[in-house]
C-alpha cells in the first residue's frame, strides 16, 4: 500500500486519490500536491519601510505623523506600537495605539525596532 498525504485541511489520514486528485472522506476537501507547494510560495512578506521583515507580534516605531480619520488628533513620528499583527489588504498592520485604540497601519509608514 502507497503512503497518502494527510488532508491538509483537516489532517485526516483516511485520504484517497481519485483521477489525479487525493480527497477527504472526512471534510470533502480535494487537492494535488502541485496545488500545495503553490500554496506555501505564496505567503506574503510583509516589510517595513527599511526593508526589515515583520512578523507578528514585534513592535514598531511610527516614522512620520500620521493623522487619524474622523479625529483631530494624530498619531506622532517616534509612537512605539508593540505586538502587531499582519493581516491581508492595503492596511497590512492591526495593531491597538495607546490613546487611539484599534487601528490599522501601513507597512510603509513603520520601521522594525
Amino acid at each position: 500500500m502507497t503512503n497518502l498525504p494527510n488532508c491538509p485541511k483537516c489532517n485526516s489520514e483516511y485520504t484517497y486519490e481519485d483521477r489525479g486528485l487525493f480527497v477527504c472522506p472526512e471534510c470533502a476537501y480535494e487537492w494535488t500536491l502541485e496545488s500545495l507547494t503553490e500554496n506555501n510560495e505564496d505567503e506574503k512578506i510583509v516589510k517595513d519601510a527599511n526593508g526589515n521583515i515583520l512578523k507578528d507580534g514585534d513592535t514598531v516605531a511610527v516614522i512620520k505623523d500620521l493623522k487619524v480619520k474622523g479625529s483631530s488628533s494624530s498619531i506622532k513620528i517616534g509612537t512605539k506600537v508593540k505586538n502587531i499583527r499582519l493581516v491581508d489588504g492595503d492596511h497590512n498592520i492591526d495593531c491597538k495605539i495607546d490613546g487611539f485604540g484599534a487601528m490599522q497601519l501601513k507597512s510603509e509608514f513603520v520601521k522594525k525596532i
